[in-house]
């Protein structure tokens, strides 16, 4: 059994213990191949979280580059958001919110739990891989970057998946994990929506869903932007606080952007203050240590205008 996947394709096969594993198979395009054998041995070869797809081992003899990663059983994110996967509604707003905080803490390992940091720059539906547990597993790091701390990297050919680029990487080469950043706003804009990045086959002004995105949250109809196929609606407060998540991501200046282990907090806190509710005071006798938790980071209510 194979699928496809950066520039191999990948094999469902099975270890002498009887482990089950994915082997993806590199096509030697023009060298590409190599690169992405390099790539992805130094960017994930001895890294281990449970969010993050782990590499079991790798082959290389001759011209043949293969990677062998353990096998993740319950097809890929965006099979069970656009795919043909039944029932289609299985998909509940509390497992969606259990795949959004997954990836989340799979970036935010990947950004602040490693040195140098990786940014993955192709974070998109296709490359987050579900378990029978609703677990996500990040997956195909064959465009990875690794960046030494607080520096971007400027490249002369950007990368990524239409739809997800950020406009500030696209525009300027400039790299950093700012970018991954608005990648996981737009996936987390696809997994409230049931919409892919770009749809041709939408009206003209919800043909780019950031774009639509941004305008019905402006209009205060965040509602509407519920996928139909979820039965049990989340609570106004749950929806609100995912929608300006995904505000936050998508914010076009990269510099105001949340980190990734920022995200994973404001997506679990139960209760955050939203702008106009009374905060406790601090007791300003003993030094606090800062810590990125939601409660400290601003929000935006709905209706703000986006710079």
């Amino acid at each position: 059994m194979g699928g496809g996947g950066g520039y191999g394709v990948v094999y469902r096969g099975g270890l002498l213990d009887g482990t089950t594993v994915a082997v993806k198979n590199l096509i030697d395009n023009r060298g590409e191949a190599e690169k992405e054998f390099k790539v992805e041995v130094e960017a994930i070869g001895k890294v281990r979280h449970k969010n993050l797809v782990g590499l079991i081992g790798f082959c290389a003899e001759g011209s043949k580059r293969m990677l062998v990663y353990e096998y993740v059983d319950n097809g890929n994110l965006e099979q069970w958001l656009h795919g043909d996967v039944e029932p289609a509604n299985t998909l509940t707003w509390d497992i969606r919110m259990k795949i959004a905080v997954g990836t989340a803490k799979g970036l935010a390992y990947l950004h602040e739990g490693l040195e140098p940091k990786v940014v993955h720059r192709d974070v998109k539906s296709s490359n987050i891989l579900l378990d029978k547990n609703w677990n996500a597993k990040v997956a195909d790091f064959g465009l990875a970057k690794l960046l030494e701390s607080e520096k971007s990297y400027v490249t002369t050919r950007v990368m990524g998946t239409f739809g997800y680029v950020s406009p500030d990487y696209a525009s300027t080469g400039m790299l950093n994990e700012g970018s991954d950043v608005y990648s996981f706003g737009v996936l987390l804009m696809e997994i409230i929506t049931g919409r892919s990045p770009v749809d041709y086959s939408r009206a003209p002004g919800e043909m780019n869903l950031v774009d639509w995105f941004r305008g019905m949250v402006a209009s205060r109809r965040g509602e509407e932007l519920l996928d139909p196929k979820i039965d049990e609606r989340p609570s106004p407060r749950a929806l609100k606080r995912a929608l300006l998540v995904c505000l936050r991501c998508i914010d076009m200046d990269a510099s105001k952007r949340p980190k990734m282990g920022q995200i994973v907090h404001m997506l679990e806190a139960d209760e955050f203050p939203f702008r106009g509710e009374p905060r406790p005071p601090r007791d300003t006798t003993i030094p606090r240590p800062v810590t990125p938790v939601a409660s400290k980071v601003p929000f935006p209510t709905v209706g703000d205008k986006q710079r």
